[in-house]
């Protein structure tokens, strides 16, 4: 089924209707290892961004380099929207192709604090496309860099004018007279040059000389080129973890474990700090900051996520250091069921508004949460990604994989949410009313889709005020055994198509597609 079709459907639905359950297919992969082969830690993606458009993606890995693919399966946008005022489903969908790559960062030391600075790309960002030449941002743990990527034409001299056998009138061009001149050395001997000129008797002819050969100069093939224009520098002391940019087009900010910095595109070596938690002595600190994100449409306001699984609303209008926040969104625990565990899986990995502005949501390492601003009392949904790891949470303690970082993302409609788990699974829910989509996909070639089943919890819709509702809850007795679950392949990285229904997802080095 054509994606922009499923999506069309899905927003289409009436009041107290469900939208039906997608069914996943595999489109494309990039970068597939053979059976046995080896990764190089190097080539690991570590981000994925899907620009505004949907029409070019973008990847980072750990090797600093960024690598560019750009959609094929529809030639321009005119007729894209042709496709899209059809009346039927039009059996194709995204399909993209390999474009370009650059190296955007190198491994780098800090002298002054004998810390070594990997080249892995933490965070890329696209910013707005100005005549056909693609911006975007990308930075690793301490460096901020602004990129400009251009189709760079490229020529040749692809002959003359005139060819060889081609003439006008009696076949010469003009008479000409040599006139030799004797050029005297400093050694005493002279040389003699030989000057031609044209005779005083010729004109060109009313028009131009036709017969007259020159070279002519075409374009063959046009090559991208990928140029840094600016670069944000010494304005972070601990690594940074996020980047986002402002609806506003002219400023950014980036966020690392302690602060918020605000930056203008056009301004690199300045930056104003927005956000500061550090406290005056290091034992007291409680809290880091995990994510920052823009509002999508309210250029004033920012929501950052911390290691407590707190979110907090900031209005850049109230001050210019912004240590209150304007509201603040955490979940409630029962108390019978915390351990020691429970602040360390509490804290907030990623973090994304949705397209609408209304709604966030969140990731923290067993659930994804759904919170509308509008309500600060608790998420308005919790999806439970893998119960199943409960049990074993302290040997995921012992082999730290208890702190993998986590992603999430939102279809563009707002009717679905995904997130990755390991063994390379990605999963999606439903969270419109009265949904109980909970689909389970494996990032291969075949991928195997399990339904799973969902708890009998009270629901809470976007529209109503019951309970919350909580779902994704696994049959433990399908998938508690830990055998067939490989804690060593985890997908971390996804990224839902701004305007249709396709997800990107890395796994390892290689890069799947999927449709609906």
């Amino acid at each position: 089924m054509n994606g922009k079709a499923t999506e069309e459907a899905g927003s289409s639905v009436g009041p107290g209707e469900a939208p039906v359950p997608l069914e996943w297919k595999f489109s494309q992969v990039f970068g597939e290892r053979a059976s046995g082969e080896e990764v190089q830690e190097v080539d690991i993606i570590s981000t994925i961004e899907f620009d505004k458009s949907g029409d070019y993606l973008a990847t980072g890995d750990r090797g600093g380099r960024v690598v560019l693919f750009e959609r094929t399966d529809v030639k321009d946008h005119e007729d894209r929207r042709a496709l899209e005022r059809l009346d039927s489903p039009v059996g194709r969908h995204p399909e993209f192709r390999y474009k370009t790559e650059f190296q955007s960062h190198e491994p780098e030391f800090d002298y002054l604090k004998s810390l070594e600075i990997e080249e892995k790309i933490n965070k890329i960002r696209w910013c707005q496309t100005v005549n056909g030449i693609l911006i975007l941002l990308s930075t690793n743990d301490k460096t901020i860099k602004f990129w400009k990527v251009l189709e760079k034409k490229v020529k040749r001299i692809s002959g003359t004018n005139l060819g060889p056998s081609e003439h006008v009138g009696d076949g010469f061009l003009a008479t000409s007279s040599t006139v030799s001149s004797r050029v005297h050395m400093p050694n005493g001997g002279s040389s003699e040059r030989r000057h031609s000129y044209l005779s005083n008797d010729f004109s060109f002819p009313p028009g131009g000389f036709p017969s007259l050969r020159l070279p002519m100069v075409s374009i063959y093939d046009t090559s991208p080129l990928a140029r840094c224009r600016r670069i944000y520098a010494h304005a972070h002391d601990y690594h940074i973890n996020s980047i986002s940019n402002n609806s506003d087009g002219e400023t950014f900010v980036s966020a690392d474990d302690l602060r918020i910095n605000l930056w203008n595109l056009e301004i690199s070596n300045q930056s104003f700090n927005i956000v500061d938690v550090k406290p005056a002595n290091m034992e007291d600190l409680t809290e880091v900051i995990t994510s920052a994100e823009f509002h999508p449409t309210h250029c004033n306001t920012l929501a950052y996520s911390s290691s407590r699984g707190f979110i907090r609303l900031i209005d850049l209008r109230q001050s210019a250091l912004c240590d209150n926040h304007s509201q603040l969104f955490k979940g409630q625990d029962a108390p019978s069921t915390k351990s020691f565990f429970t602040d360390i899986i509490a804290s907030i990995s990623d973090i994304k508004f949705a397209k609408d502005g209304r709604h966030i949501l969140s990731r923290d390492y067993m659930t994804l949460k759904l919170w509308d601003i509008n309500m600060d009392a608790g998420p308005v949904a919790t999806f439970q990604v893998h119960e199943y790891l409960r049990p074993k949470l302290c040997d995921l303690y012992e082999n730290d994989s208890i702190f993998d970082k986590f992603e999430c993302c939102l279809s563009g409609e707002g009717l679905r949410v995904a997130t990755g788990s390991y063994s390379n699974i990605f999963r999606v829910f439903g969270c419109a009313a009265g949904s109980n989509e909970a689909t389970t996909m494996e990032a291969t070639k075949a991928p195997m889709r399990k339904q799973v089943q969902n708890s009998t919890r009270p629901t809470r819709t976007l529209n109503n005020s019951a309970r919350a509702v909580r779902r994704g809850a696994e049959n433990t007795a399908l998938e508690a055994n830990g055998n067939t679950y490989d804690f060593s392949s985890k997908l971390l990285h996804l990224a839902w198509h701004p305007t249709e229904n396709s997800l990107a997802c890395a796994a390892a080095n290689s890069l799947y597609m999927y449709y609906a």
